[in-house]
């Protein structure tokens, strides 16, 4: 079978406009204006680098568009992620999870393991 020279990406795949660090150490991950619906799956992908002056226990929260609002990444048991649990150029999937007074965007899968400890070598 010959493969297509033209194939089209799926309706419910988003692409970051950005990735900044807030006034507030927040972790920002700026997503395309538009309606997300409630209990609907979306694959996020996070395009750019998490900036280096992110740290490491630094909440993720999404923002849609010029919206001033941010909802929480939270993972698939309700927990908060943190910067130290992304990667960029990674696909993230997602249920969006809608409350009357906001909403989260909620992992599908796990994460990758956030560190407990950092240590470092001494070569002397």
């Amino acid at each position: 079978m010959a493969c297509k020279s033209i194939c089209k990406l799926c309706d419910k795949l988003i692409i970051s406009n950005s990735v900044s660090v807030a006034g507030d150490g927040n972790i920002i991950v700026n997503i395309p204006a538009g309606s997300y619906l409630n209990c609907e799956k979306y694959c996020l992908v996070i395009a750019q680098a998490i900036p280096a002056t992110a740290t490491i226990n630094a909440p993720v929260f999404i923002s849609i568009g010029t919206g001033g609002t941010a909802y929480e990444l939270v993972t698939k048991d309700g927990v908060q992620v943190v910067a130290s649990q992304l990667r960029s150029r990674t696909k993230y999937s997602t249920n969006v999870v809608t409350t009357p007074s906001g909403g989260v965007f909620k992992l599908i899968g796990d994460l990758c393991c956030k560190p407990t400890t950092l240590t470092a070598i001494n070569g002397s």
